[in-house]
């Protein structure tokens, strides 16, 4: 017997109403994460397999196998998306538990001495955005670093101005604007000698941590 949709979005409905918390500056009440990806999981599976119409740009893309897992497979599936859309493109994908971590070498995304994203760099800003966006459920801190050739000072404002530009970049693309935290580092967090030409290449970057957001 085939299931009928207003039936299984009753039945999310009473899943969802049982796990929800009370936001104590608006008074609204919120489903908790970990309950959307969890406990209703399987329910929202029945919903999308009924109604045939899973469209949505964002979190239906992750399959009903992954919100019944948490927010785990939830980044999985999103690192899975990013290692995808960013192969062969000199952007380098970590992860580290509940964050993932991409490296966007200098080199590659501004010119020397420059803030403004060079154009070759656009469509893989736009594949980050694609899926950024899909998975809205994070915090995204945009970190500009520098090597330590020239004035502190004047790398500390350089590499803010690179973290800026590549948060406007995504922001222009649909990213929400409340997600994104940019700043810079300047030349005080090395990840290669600053002696050699190759470390000082290393060293000039941004970096792009992804956050999952449990509340």
């Amino acid at each position: 017997m085939k299931t009928k949709p207003y039936l299984i979005v009753f039945t999310l409905f009473l899943t969802l109403s049982a796990c929800t918390t009370s936001d104590p500056y608006t008074g609204e009440q919120r489903v908790r994460k970990s309950v959307k990806y969890g406990a209703a999981g399987a329910v929202v599976c029945g919903l999308i397999g009924a109604t045939r119409n899973s469209k949505s740009a964002r979190n239906a893309a992750l399959g009903c196998g992954a919100i019944g897992a948490g927010i785990g497979a939830y980044m999985d599936h999103q690192e899975a998306e990013l290692r995808r859309e960013l192969a062969g493109t000199g952007v380098r994908v970590y992860r580290d538990g509940d964050q993932i971590q991409l490296i966007m070498p200098g080199n590659i995304t501004f010119n020397t001495d420059e803030y403004a994203i060079k154009s070759s760099f656009y469509p893989v800003l736009n594949s980050v955005a694609k899926v950024l966006y899909k998975y809205e459920d994070t915090q995204l801190e945009i970190i500009g670093h520098t090597d330590s050739v020239g004035e502190s000072q004047y790398n500390q404002r350089l590499s803010k101005d690179r973290a800026y530009s590549v948060a406007d970049y995504l922001a222009n693309q649909n990213v929400s604007g409340r997600r994104l935290r940019p700043y810079g580092e300047g030349e005080n967090q090395p990840i290669a000698s600053n002696s050699t030409d190759s470390g000082r290449a290393q060293n000039r970057r941004v970096e792009l941590y992804i956050t999952a957001d449990p509340s």
